[in-house]
């Protein structure tokens, strides 16, 4: 259950596909049910079945058709993932299931950080007014609350002081890149080929306030934008509108023919930007897990990152990248440690990048967690998951 399968969703949507293809090869039959329109152009090419419950009206997604169709159709399953929460999506699994022998489990994905609270505080006041009677019973009666690290769980428990769930941490990650690394970097470059031969500064991601964009332009400015080398490339789809007012601040930086927006990047072209990338910055105010870093970990590209990204312990444990603090000393210091360092020191972060992704962050291992817990969850008078 999510409320929209749009891949413009980014990581929850990616992670529906990547874990889902695992569990059908397992021999799991999987389907997704979603709040969008059924005349969604994505809908033709999500690869499992979908079942389009909109139009959902407003930012919540109230729909009439959703919890109808959950308790009339549950019976066919085993058991039912929540992926987020804050709408009706959630809210509607409870309902339809509160007296159903069939369990659910939840993915908060990260949207009970306590970053929310100080950073929209009349958003969360009105959170405090739904959360009793919405999705703190949406927890309570989980069959399992799941977590990507165990950063997110201890943060998850400081938003609200009414809170119960059963916590269970099981990771999460995403495939290694397809072959053909040449080919790949190829359509990049063809694509844009103002980038050849420059050493490339790679953010990728939604172009988003958290994310820490502007202060990842300004640390750009100060570091890196004095050697005529490097390039600074962003990757990732304006939802917000904001893209604008960053530009603007390029150019008062004087950075502006140094920045490319190279807007939301799929398949073959995505790849072949993390791999034409020297190093990932994301500088995030607030990153559950962020897929991206683990994909530029499998290419054995390192990672520069916040220490509000969820999995920062993992990454300087690993030797994976560097971490510094949300803010704009934090950013430069980022950016100024990677250029002091010994070409010798940056090829072994690079080697150690990859061991770290294949040792934490495979979705091979989230998968086999996650259907390990599914498994104790699934009706007993039902077959079990093979």
């Amino acid at each position: 259950m999510i409320r929209s399968v749009d891949p413009l969703g980014g990581g929850p949507i990616e992670g529906i596909k990547q874990i889902g293809k695992i569990n059908e090869d397992r021999g799991d039959i999987v389907e997704v049910a979603s709040l969008d329109v059924p005349c969604a152009d994505f809908l033709k090419d999500f690869p499992f079945p979908v079942h389009p419950l909109g139009p959902a009206l407003g930012k919540y997604g109230f729909s009439r058709r959703y919890v109808p169709w959950l308790r009339e159709n549950v019976a066919k399953y085993d058991i039912v993932i929540i992926n987020g929460i804050w709408q009706y999506c959630s809210f509607g699994v409870w309902r339809a299931l509160r007296r159903s022998p069939v369990r659910y489990v939840l993915l908060t994905h990260g949207m009970l950080d306590p970053w929310f609270k100080r950073a929209y505080p009349l958003k969360h006041l009105k959170k405090l007014l739904y959360w009793p009677w919405g999705e703190y019973r949406v927890l309570r009666d989980a069959a399992a609350v799941l977590f990507t690290c165990e950063e997110e769980r201890l943060l998850a428990r400081r938003s609200f002081w009414l809170y119960s769930a059963n916590e269970k941490v099981i990771g999460f990650g995403t495939a290694s890149p397809p072959e053909d690394q040449e080919g790949q970097e190829r359509e990049f470059f063809d694509r844009f080929p103002v980038l050849r031969n420059k050493r490339l500064l790679l953010f990728m991601g939604r172009i988003h306030p958290k994310k820490g964009c502007d202060i990842a332009l300004r640390a750009f400015a100060e570091i890196l934008a004095g050697d005529p080398s490097w390039h600074f490339v962003f990757a990732g789809p304006d939802q917000t509108g904001w893209q604008s007012s960053l530009e603007l601040l390029a150019e008062k930086l004087q950075i502006g023919t140094k920045v490319t927006w190279a807007g939301m990047l799929r398949g073959t072209l995505k790849w072949g930007a993390i791999r034409a990338a020297e190093i990932l910055f994301l500088p995030s105010h607030q990153e559950n897990f962020g897929v991206v870093v683990a994909e530029a970990m499998s290419c054995s590209v390192p990672v520069l990152i916040s220490d509000k990204v969820n999995i920062w312990r993992e990454i300087q444990d690993d030797g994976a990248g560097l971490v510094a603090p949300d803010d704009q000393a934090g950013a430069s210091s980022l950016l100024s440690s990677w250029i002091n360092l010994a070409d010798t020191e940056k090829f072994q972060m690079r080697k150690c990048a990859r061991k770290s992704f294949e040792k934490r962050f495979d979705v091979g291992q989230t998968s086999a967690a996650l259907h390990t817990v599914l498994q104790q969850f699934c009706d007993a008078t039902k077959i079990a998951i093979p």
